[in-house]
């Protein structure tokens, strides 16, 4: 996924020497198939945690996304015993099934980034969904950030990496 939030995170994890995977789901980008509204795209983010788990042997993933991205992926938390936690940038609670704030609770830890400027992943609505979760939970509010991000990708960055080192 190119994009300047996906992207940034995704560089901060390879400038540390932690690995990491990003991907497309389908139907976007260069990704074949076709957009299933979530059913598929959930099975696309199990099928890249097999990967990790099964192929590379990884014992301990952490799941991080971007909008729809954050909606699906952090719907998976419970997936796998070896997740040991999310972080959610811009999560579309307004705009998605409830299904998926559903699907994403999870007793593991939990970092919610949201600007404060976003109309896309309404601010305004924040707080009513922050509450939704169980602890352990943060957020992260940035302030002049619209759903886009442009300029603080590195804030966000930093946000993303400072919480995941504190969970491993």
């Amino acid at each position: 996924m190119y994009n300047n939030v996906v992207s940034g995170v995704f560089n901060s994890f390879v400038k540390k020497d932690i690995s990491c995977m990003r991907f497309n789901f389908r139907g976007a980008g260069n990704s074949t198939g076709k957009h299933t509204s979530g059913k598929g795209e959930l099975s696309d983010v199990k099928a890249c945690i097999d990967y990790l788990m099964q192929s590379l042997h990884f014992d301990r993933i952490f799941i991080c996304g971007y909008s729809y991205g954050a909606a699906i992926a952090c719907s998976n938390i419970n997936y796998s015993k070896k997740i040991i936690g999310y972080c959610a940038i811009s999560f579309p609670w307004d705009f998605m099934s409830p299904r998926y704030k559903e699907l994403s609770q999870s007793k593991r830890p939990k970092l919610f980034i949201q600007g404060d400027m976003d109309t896309v992943a309404p601010y305004d609505t924040f707080m009513k969904h922050y509450n939704f979760y169980s602890e352990p939970k943060k957020f992260k509010i940035i302030e002049g950030a619209d759903h886009f991000y442009q300029g603080f990708e590195e804030a966000i960055s930093r946000e993303v990496m400072n919480f995941f080192e504190s969970i491993t």
